[in-house]
């Protein structure tokens, strides 16, 4: 969500447990804005918070006017100083897997993880290869897979400029009542997978200033989203199921969204079997 709001935001995915205390919010206001003039950056936004045995992460993002590629991470333990995460390649994300159980909260210890050798052959050799996996880089991973999973945004809300370069949609004015009760009405605010595969007839219909993000009934396992009207019809917040603690909120009618996550990192890798 927005840091320019956050003491007003955070209150829209309060009834979903995401709280934070009034030191919080006063030290979040202060650091963010500090973050983003240091950093020049366009927008910064309080993306969420990981939970550690130890110490809490606090998460932010700063985005510069091409908010899909230009994208920095932050983690800070006392909501005052932040650190730079480093970007998580695809090796370093399949290695963080390896890791299991809770994160601590030091960002310098180190997860190690034991596996027999292979020979030629694919037989496995008597010897064992110990690979050490750090918490910052898994933090990176974690972090960078909950934002291609499930980071979502209302739809026209971005725009695709015929250079290629995405930006927030000044006309976007949110979305009607109607349209926000449907799920065809949010995008996965990454680059499309499942739009390659549609056939032309399908995309017929599509608007290619608006439409270039994969929907999520399009989302594999269905059921994975749970939508719900909150304040009659004044607030509508979807939360993901696949990653326990992500909330979006939006208010029709208005250009008002946002989206947090506060959980312990873990992927819920039996969703198929309890749907």
């Amino acid at each position: 969500m927005d840091s320019e709001g956050l003491h007003l935001n955070i209150d829209y995915v309060g009834s979903s447990g995401i709280i934070l205390s009034p030191e919080q919010k006063a030290a979040l206001q202060t650091s963010l804005v500090i973050l983003k003039n240091s950093g020049k950056f366009h927008r910064v936004y309080f993306w969420g918070k990981i939970l550690g045995v130890k110490d809490d992460y606090f998460i932010a993002q700063g985005v510069g006017r091409d908010e899909m590629e230009n994208r920095k991470t932050f983690y800070s333990k006392d909501c005052v100083h932040w650190g730079l995460l480093p970007p998580a390649t695809k090796a370093m994300r399949e290695q963080s897997k390896l890791a299991q159980g809770r994160f601590t909260g030091d960002p310098s210890y180190e997860f190690e993880h034991t596996e027999q050798k292979k020979s030629e052959d694919g037989e496995e050799a008597g010897e064992e290869e110990t690979i050490t996996i750090k918490e910052e880089d898994r933090l990176s991973s974690v972090i960078a897979e909950i934002d291609e999973d499930v980071k979502i945004v209302p739809r026209s809300a971005f725009i695709k400029t015929p250079d290629g370069k995405i930006n927030a949609n000044r006309s976007f004015e949110g979305l009607s009542v109607s349209e926000s009760a449907k799920l065809c009405s949010y995008m996965h605010f990454r680059d499309a997978i499942c739009l390659q595969e549609k056939s032309l007839l399908q995309k017929a219909n599509l608007d290619k200033a608006i439409d270039f993000m994969d929907t999520l009934e399009e989302d594999i396992p269905k059921g994975s989203w749970s939508l719900q009207f909150e304040r009659g019809s004044g607030l509508v917040t979807l939360r993901s199921l696949l990653w326990l603690g992500y909330v979006f909120y939006h208010v029709p009618g208005t250009h008002m969204y946002g989206s947090c996550y506060v959980g312990n990192g873990e992927k819920n890798l039996d969703l198929p079997f309890m749907l």
